[in-house]
């Protein structure tokens, strides 16, 4: 999307970016609607959509502009989020090190994922001059090849920074003191990425742990071996020491599985951070696969946040053709198809034009806002 076109004139924009923090606060609506405010604030910034999970007690925001109004108002989340979030007090669902817990910048149009990069070291940099915030740098921004995992750079959570703190190896690319500043904060993890897609399968279970063994059999990372292949046996390492790894059926994916309370039901929680090599009604299929080997059953599919049109296009038709049916329909009827196959409304209603980005993007009255703020 390299312009936006209005009935008055057309507005060239050399370079759009997203940003997609998650904060650790999903259940107090005044910190959140707080944090939202601080970067709604910033001139030439348009928030698209606000997702908070009260069980995971985390809030994803997603907001666009350029990138010096994007970055400054990435900081200024960041700084409202801190004063606001005191992490020795936090407790939910989802694995997180920080009240920012990840910033991650995504290139839109007319920039690259290294330019993205380059730009997330900069506010990692300036978090923690400005705010003495610790920051691991990850993905596309990642300083050590290791880091471009997140889950090693937030490995034992928040509990666990007091003694990164003190490990050369571990410590974050900026900070390396449990000072009180970073007690409240804790550590951010600020990088640059492609478009992922943050979907929550449920599964008529409450169980945690068979949610966990679904998603140990998907994700790309798959199982530790042990012995015998029970869930209890000795681990088994190679002749030089290392853990041997079972890997899981879908690549490209990242999952866990936990219990959400204010469902009542167990989700597998996946990340699909390359849509091209796993679509989403791909990751469905095989939650849905796995799941039912072990008894359970998929009963639908929560999308947290926003997704690309093309991935509801793609599940749309994947079903049309599935059932034999004609190809020859209208992109609303895809996207419906979609949205019943894998009953994304099964916890509550799902409507494309408030989460399909490039619907956002089209819509009229978004952008005459968005053309105002540039």
């Amino acid at each position: 999307m390299n312009h936006f076109k209005t009935n008055s004139k057309t507005k060239t924009m050399k370079q759009l970016i997203e940003c997609v923090p998650n904060y650790s606060e999903g259940r107090d609506k005044s910190v959140i609607d707080a944090i939202v405010a601080a970067i709604g604030a910033v001139e030439g910034v348009q928030v698209l959509d606000v997702d908070p999970g009260e069980s995971t007690n985390r809030t994803v925001v997603t907001f666009v502009g350029e990138p010096r109004p994007v970055c400054e108002a990435a900081f200024r989340g960041a700084a409202k989020a801190q004063e606001l979030i005191d992490m020795r007090k936090h407790h939910g669902a989802h694995p997180r090190s920080g009240a920012t817990d990840v910033l991650p910048l995504i290139p839109v149009a007319g920039i690259t994922l290294q330019e993205c990069a380059a730009l997330a070291r900069q506010l990692a940099e300036r978090m923690f001059r400005e705010l003495g915030i610790p920051c691991y740098c990850y993905e596309a921004a990642a300083f050590r090849p290791e880091r471009k995992n997140l889950a090693v750079c937030r490995e034992g959570e928040y509990e666990a920074l007091p003694e990164k703190m003190a490990d050369e190896a571990r410590r974050p690319d900026f900070g390396s003191s449990w000072d009180l500043t970073a007690q409240k904060s804790g550590a951010s993890n600020v990088g640059a990425r492609g478009f992922l897609v943050a979907v929550n399968f449920n599964l008529n279970t409450t169980s945690t742990r068979r949610a966990m063994a679904v998603a140990f059999d998907v994700r790309e990372k798959g199982r530790k071996a042990r012995e015998g292949g029970s869930l209890t046996g000795r681990l088994l390492k190679d002749p030089d020491g290392n853990q041997i790894w079972i890997p899981g059926t879908l690549k490209g994916c990242k999952a866990i599985g936990w219990y959400i309370d204010e469902y009542g039901i167990a989700q597998v929680s996946m990340n699909i951070t390359d849509i091209d090599v796993t679509p989403l009604h791909i990751a469905f299929e095989e939650v849905s696969r796995a799941a039912a080997a072990r008894g359970l059953r998929v009963t639908g599919a929560e999308i947290v946040g926003l997704v690309p049109k093309r991935v509801l296009l793609e599940a749309g038709r994947f079903y049309l053709e599935k059932q034999r049916r004609s190809l020859g329909v209208s992109e609303e009827e895809i996207v419906k198809m979609a949205v019943r196959s894998m009953s994304l409304d099964d916890l509550k209603p799902f409507n494309p034009k408030e989460k399909v980005i490039e619907y956002l993007m089209a819509d009229k009255e978004f952008i005459e806002s968005f053309q105002n703020r540039l």
